[in-house]
């Protein structure tokens, strides 16, 4: 519906251009001179029609057959054949049927070849440069569409990139989360009960909820909170746990599991069973802006350690850079020797 329209919009942009041109002369007129009447304006007609035919013949024939094609040679030759075709059959009109009023002094007498070669040089630059504008219009359009074409294109890309990313999401999520009730069941039974219910509720904001391109900033907080409560559960003693996360969080839209990539990195590589170990998640809303604020400590896992899949935080970036495209900054990497920190800044309302 979107390519009728806009063909049909071309259709009559052109219509439009040509009926202005054809009417000034008619409404229009220089001071001390009487508007166009009769053989006058048929004159004018004829020649603007003669327009018509190098404008569109270059548009609708030797742009795409020579130019598009890379034969710029052949574009010039059959230019200069049909301007000097249409030249000639003007300069016949106008001398055998269609004569202008006799302007007695304003000219020498000429001979004919004179007057013709005066009538060719007179005329040529003007239709080259008609065939300048069909050409400029022409190329413009098929710029636009081949641009529309791309974004189209990248549109689609950057939907079935994110659909995968959220896919390579959905069981590293799940993996590391049966890990935790592993965990659970063997130190309290009616506590893995309840992690097993809150479990079920998150899973259905990870298969159904996040399948939308936004959700509201509660419904992430809230998910947030149900994983941080289930992971907590396992935390050694010695473990400090600081969390901050809005009471009452707007409804703003936001992409979904924006955050749990930070959140597990946090968890995975900041807990040590035997060293003093801390994690700090601090979420805010300033404003348009949504801040995320991620410190722990750090304990490098080995490299046979494939509990985090290796896709957390580069997945993130990725989705980040094709969802908040120039809306919001991203920095983690360590803090220190033994501190890590993760700092996301997204701007929700786009200018």
């Amino acid at each position: 519906m979107n390519i009728l329209q806009s063909k049909y919009t071309g259709y009559l942009v052109h219509i439009t251009a040509w009926a202005v041109i054809l009417g000034i002369p008619l409404f229009v007129t220089a001071p001390n001179r009487p508007l166009m009447q009769g053989p006058e304006y048929v004159r004018f007609l004829l020649v603007t029609l003669s327009f018509m035919v190098v404008f569109y013949t270059n548009y609708f024939r030797l742009i795409e057959r020579h130019l598009f094609t890379r034969h710029p040679g052949r574009f010039l030759g059959c230019n200069l054949l049909l301007v000097a075709a249409v030249i000639a059959l003007l300069h016949l009109f106008f001398r055998y049927i269609l004569p202008p009023p006799d302007l007695i002094g304003m000219h020498r007498p000429e001979l004919p070849w004179q007057h013709a070669v005066r009538f060719f040089a007179g005329n040529a630059i003007l239709y080259l440069l008609v065939v300048a504008v069909s050409v400029a219009i022409r190329m413009t359009g098929s710029w636009y569409k081949a641009e529309t074409a791309r974004q189209r294109l990248e549109h689609s890309h950057t939907e079935a990139e994110l659909q995968n990313l959220k896919s390579q999401l959905n069981p590293h999520f799940l993996f590391n989360t049966l890990n935790n009730i592993y965990s659970l069941i063997q130190i309290d039974t009616s506590r893995a009960q309840q992690a097993v219910h809150d479990l079920s509720r998150m899973l259905r904001y990870v298969l159904y909820d996040s399948s939308h391109p936004a959700v509201p900033l509660s419904a992430e907080i809230d998910f947030l909170r149900d994983y941080i409560e289930l992971m907590r559960i396992r935390l050694p003693r010695h473990v400090r746990l600081f969390v901050s996360l809005p009471d009452e969080p707007s409804q703003t839209p936001v992409a979904p599991l924006l955050f749990i990539s930070l959140v597990e990195n946090a968890f995975k590589h900041g807990v040590s069973n035997e060293k003093p170990s801390y994690i700090t998640i601090d979420i805010h809303e300033i404003g348009d802006q949504l801040i995320c604020k991620i410190k722990n400590s750090y304990f490098p896992k080995a490299e046979s350690d494939r509990s985090g899949s290796g896709i957390g935080l580069q997945n993130l970036a990725k989705r980040l850079r094709m969802i908040y495209p120039e809306r919001h900054t991203f920095e983690y990497g360590l803090s220190g020797e033994a501190d890590y920190q993760a700092l996301l800044c997204i701007k929700l309302k786009e200018k």
